[in-house]
């Protein structure tokens, strides 16, 4: 599969797409890149003079490359694309350092278990110098439309 064509099939649009690229797709992990551009519109206000980037974007970041890219490919020959949800289940991310504007993060997934439509993956998140930003774990459920 075409790494593009796993990023066209995900449920978001700008402004809420936070998934530029993936580097590597396997059936054990997923690595992707984004940039927080200077201009994205919750920087205005977080925070007065010093932004930086939320930490629930951080996440959803994270669940967007490395839970919903990466449950996209795993299920590539069982259901159609066109008619599955995402719902995460539960984060457990722990933060280590700040990601400012115009800074590029890659996200590392690795799959701890995929069944009954459940992933859980082991999530981290880089910058450019290779720190840790954020790191932990995230679930979801994959649904069939036609069943909900």
């Amino acid at each position: 599969m075409d790494y593009t064509k796993i990023i066209d099939k995900l449920p978001y649009t700008e402004p809420f797409l936070f998934v530029d690229e993936l580097l590597s797709v396997s059936e054990e992990s997923i690595v992707g890149t984004y940039i927080f551009s200077t201009d994205l519109y919750f920087y205005k206000g977080h925070f007065k003079n010093n932004p930086i980037t939320p930490g629930v974007i951080l996440t959803e970041c994270m669940a967007q490359i490395g839970l919903v890219c990466f449950g996209i490919y795993l299920l590539r020959d069982e259901i159609s694309l066109e008619k599955i949800n995402v719902a995460l289940s539960s984060t457990e991310i722990d933060f280590h350092c700040p990601v400012f504007p115009g800074e590029k993060v890659a996200v590392i997934s690795e799959k701890i278990y995929f069944r009954f439509n459940k992933l859980k993956c082991k999530v981290k998140m880089v910058n450019s110098k290779d720190e840790i930003v954020a790191k932990g774990t995230i679930s979801g459920m994959i649904v069939n439309k036609d069943l909900i």
